[in-house]
């Protein structure tokens, strides 16, 4: 009876050892199921966390692509914006060449300018005084003219005298030649008389 009771004992402590080991390997299963459900939410998290950041990184790069592009088309304006500003730049030079040699073209117009002013008073100066003087001239012309006329005058008159006198005396001279002596006294009375007459003309 006692072999017996020993048997059942040793049974349910085998049993017990049985069920207790049972329960550990339940707890490590559950454990390890935990931990294997841990690990999966860990690695979902982690391939999310992948996934994203390849996302961020295909992102980045479709950006940096972007970037890239614009960093060309910058360069690019830039490039042509420096061309510009180089051909400003020349051409600035050139104008203000062009704006130096004006002013000191300009500068020596301007002293012609007043050069040609000082001759053109001077001109003026002179032609008054020609005017003047012209002018004075004109009148003693005219009176030179009155003058001369009035000679001409006295002239004619004198010659219509002279031719007067000559015709007198052409005639005194054929009378004379005619009448001999006596017509020669009257002759020298007639040139007398001519003679006189001239003398108060």
């Amino acid at each position: 009876m006692s072999a017996g009771m020993n048997s059942i004992d040793a049974v349910k402590k085998k049993i017990k050892v049985l069920q207790s080991q049972a329960e550990e390997a339940e707890e490590r299963a559950e454990k390890l199921q935990r931990q294997m459900e841990e690990e999966k939410r860990t690695r979902e998290q982690v391939e999310s966390e992948v996934s994203n950041l390849n996302r961020r990184l295909q992102l980045s790069e479709e950006n940096l692509d972007r970037v890239q592009e614009r960093l060309t088309t910058s360069l690019s304006k830039l490039e042509a914006m420096e061309k510009v500003a180089d051909d400003s730049e020349r051409e600035k030079k050139v104008i203000e060449n062009r704006a130096l040699k004006d002013e000191e073209k300009m500068e020596l117009l301007e002293v012609h300018l007043r050069e040609a002013k000082q001759i053109e008073d001077e001109a003026n100066r002179k032609y008054e005084e020609v005017a003047r003087k012209l002018t004075m001239v004109e009148g003693e012309l005219e009176r030179a003219e009155a003058r001369a006329e009035q000679s001409e005058s006295k002239v004619r008159m004198l010659e219509d005298q002279l031719g007067s006198y000559d015709q007198s005396l052409k005639a005194l001279q054929a009378s004379e030649d005619k009448q001999g002596s006596a017509v020669g006294g009257g002759a020298e009375s007639c040139v007398n008389q001519l003679q006189i007459s001239g003398g108060s003309g």
